[in-house]
């Protein structure tokens, strides 16, 4: 599988999602003291017993977005090739290491680098580390990718 950016179709429009994302961020730390740590989040729907609102609202909004996209544009085709075993531990290996970081990706990069946490800063540098090094691993060493 792999990825690859149109530069040529590439316009300022398509940077609205990433101030999306910025001013919902933005908006719930200011308006509520929150972080939006995607993990955490999802977690806490998993215990209903502390579930509020803002964050059914939150993941319903990341469930919802690409069908308005979908409105306005036909949605990229995506093309899996990996194995459904692979799929499944690289998900319990991200799940495992959200747990054991104490955060995901949208928690320490966006929010918490924003916020100058050496914590989340050292989270990030780590989470790009480990993501280069095991692409590198599976598709150099073992050839899985």
């Amino acid at each position: 599988m792999s990825i690859q950016i149109d530069w040529q179709a590439f316009t300022p429009i398509s940077l609205v999602g990433g101030l999306m994302l910025g001013v919902a961020t933005a908006i719930l730390l200011l308006g509520i003291g929150r972080i939006a740590g995607i993990s955490g989040i999802f977690s806490s729907l998993l215990k209903p017993k502390r579930v509020e609102m803002w964050q059914v609202l939150f993941i319903a909004g990341l469930i919802v977005s690409p069908l308005l996209y979908r409105l306005v544009k036909p949605l990229p085709v995506l093309d899996i090739s990996t194995s459904i075993p692979l799929l499944i531990a690289a998900g319990l290996l991200v799940g495992f290491g959200t747990r054991f970081g104490s955060g995901c990706t949208s928690g320490h990069s966006i929010c918490g680098n924003a916020r100058l946490s050496p914590r989340s800063m050292a989270a990030t540098v780590t989470f790009m580390l480990f993501g280069i090094l095991t692409v590198y691993i599976g598709r150099h060493v073992l050839g899985l990718i």
